[in-house]
């Protein structure tokens, strides 16, 4: 009784981990999916949730690299395809001058910055100083530095200048590996498939085997139920049966016990006639 106890106890357990995981997954999917139906574009193409930017990061340049020592800072590297929450700076001049005031080499910085055209790049302050202006010139630099030590460095001269392709768009607060591949899953068709279609799928085809399975043991109660009924029935009939044949035992006794006596008395009589004559 107790292994079979112990069995119904784990399966049960089990049950409720695998509903867990599946529900929270699908409800995971399922935030992701609205976050990026809903989400509001800017100019750049970053969706604005509750005033940060996010960005799905498309390039090696920020990931772990043993020729740099990150340890000592706070965003330590970011793997391609994670989605990054960025800052934005203030569009007050005097906030946007605080803010500014504020970054010290290591942060991470979200800029637009022009090659053969512009790029939304992400990279590292390697060094900041402030400008006559009253900006600041901030040169940046990936963490993932080739072997031979040329390092492809940005240079936004002036933060204070307005009319520079150059600029900008904030620091780097936070990153997320997961939710950067859910958002790229959804992009794509078979990611669709598999991340919300399956477990879908999955739950559904759960949730119909417990509804047969709670059918079937209703079903099976039910029968228990009635055998059970018609088995006492049975027992029932059974005793009162029983019963009525203990009762009509004595009375049959006592009818044949008459009897016995009138043949007896009779047998000495036609003895005693015969004798006579």
């Amino acid at each position: 009784m107790k292994n079979t106890s112990g069995k119904k106890t784990a399966k049960k357990i089990v049950n409720i981990a695998i509903n867990v995981i599946l529900w929270l997954f699908f409800a995971i999917c399922v935030c992701a999916l609205i976050f990026s139906i809903a989400a509001k574009r800017n100019s750049s193409g970053a969706v604005n949730v509750f005033g940060k930017q996010s960005y799905i990061v498309v390039s090696p340049s920020m990931e772990k690299c043993d020729r740099t020592d990150v340890s000592r800072f706070k965003i330590k590297d970011i793997p391609v395809n994670s989605m990054i929450f960025v800052e934005p700076v203030p569009e007050d001049e005097e906030k946007a001058a605080a803010w500014y005031a504020k970054l010290e080499p290591g942060d991470v910085l979200t800029f637009r910055y022009v090659y053969t055209s512009q790029e939304t790049i992400t990279h590292r302050i390697i060094e900041i100083s402030e400008n006559a202006s009253g900006g600041y010139r901030i040169v940046l630099a990936g963490d993932n530095k080739p072997e031979d030590g040329d390092v492809l460095t940005q240079t936004i001269e002036d933060t204070s200048n307005a009319n520079s392709p150059n600029y900008v768009i904030g620091r780097v607060t936070g990153q997320s590996r997961f939710l950067g591949w859910i958002v790229q899953c959804f992009r794509s068709p078979i990611g669709l498939v598999l991340i919300i279609i399956i477990p879908c799928a999955i739950i559904i085809i759960m949730q119909v085997m417990r509804i047969f399975s709670v059918v079937n043991a209703d079903k099976k109660k039910k029968e228990a139920e009635l055998q059970e009924k018609q088995s006492d029935e049975i027992e029932t009939l059974k005793r009162q049966i029983a019963a009525l044949q203990q009762a009509q035992a004595p009375s049959e006794q006592q009818n044949a016990e008459p009897q016995a006596g009138s043949e007896a008395s009779e047998t000495p009589r036609s003895e005693k006639t015969d004798s006579g004559e």
